[in-house]
């Protein structure tokens, strides 16, 4: 015998085999069944439904909490390039008066832009090539002064330094590459010999130091011209701290890439302009 039960909306069959007995108690059980799977789907939706809306109220949290734990930094970022270019803005009005062209005459143009880049970062001043450590100012460049001054912020504080001129050599450093680079014989005397600091020297020889490609394992010219800048920075910086990959960045180390380009284009400039106009020439030193 077979009996059919009328659902919600169809009509579904009990499947008994012909013969079986039926007992109330089937029946009810059976409807039961039946009653308590629609609660069930609602049971397991309303749960899926919370499920869903925990995992989007934890995604919205998630962003707002990095909204507020990155917007201090976002805005210090802003902050910082609308910074610069305000620098920048001053630096470009009077680029050759903060960072005078150099003495020597000729050269790599790309060289010398980074030669006024580094004396920009290290000594900074309008008279680079006789400016000690700390600011101070001499007039005898007839050979390095050799003064140790005190230094009194960063790593090395309480040390004393002896950095003097355009590029901030020490004594050590610059009687090591005059030696090797410097166009003149040096002065003897009982205790020591000493090359000439001269503004033109100064050039000369840190010019002929940066174009060593065996010295540096690198051709410098050449990877300026590749747009590199970083690289050579990176290169030089066990030697000149503060060009932004050593121990002692300075104010000024933020704004190098930019002070570079600037004095570059100026350097790029003046290799076509005529000699009588051109302010980056001296008659006074060339390249040799």
């Amino acid at each position: 015998m077979r009996r059919t039960r009328r659902t919600k909306n169809r009509v579904q069959p009990l499947n008994l085999q012909s013969g079986t007995p039926i007992y109330p108690q089937d029946l009810s059980s059976s409807s039961q069944k039946m009653a308590a799977l629609p609660f069930r789907e609602r049971r397991q939706r309303r749960t899926g439904g919370r499920g869903r809306f925990l995992q989007r109220l934890i995604l919205i949290g998630l962003v707002l909490t990095g909204i507020v734990a990155y917007w201090p930094e976002m805005k210090s970022d802003e902050n910082t390039e609308n910074q610069l270019d305000i620098v920048l803005e001053e630096i470009n009005r009077d680029i050759d008066r903060r960072w005078p062209p150099l003495i020597m005459e000729g050269g790599d143009p790309y060289v010398r832009a980074l030669m006024r880049t580094i004396s920009a970062s290290e000594s900074n001043s309008s008279k680079p090539y006789h400016v000690l450590y700390g600011g101070r100012h001499i007039t005898d460049l007839s050979h390095h002064p050799d003064r140790c001054v005190t230094i009194v912020v960063g790593p090395n504080k309480g040390r004393c330094t002896t950095a003097a001129g355009r590029y901030q050599l020490l004594t050590e450093t610059w009687e090591r590459i005059a030696y090797r680079y410097h166009p003149e014989e040096p002065d003897q005397s009982w205790f020591r010999q000493s090359y000439n600091f001269d503004a033109q020297y100064q050039d000369i020889v840190v010019y002929r130091w940066l174009i060593d490609v065996e010295f540096w394992e690198m051709d410098i010219a050449q990877t300026l011209r590749d747009g590199q800048l970083s690289e050579v920075l990176r290169s030089l910086s066990d030697t000149w701290t503060s060009l932004g990959y050593g121990i002692e960045d300075n104010v000024m180390t933020p704004y190098l890439p930019k002070i570079y380009e600037e004095i570059l284009q100026r350097e790029l400039d003046a290799v076509n302009a005529p000699p009588e106009s051109n302010p980056y020439s001296s008659s006074s030193s060339k390249l040799d």
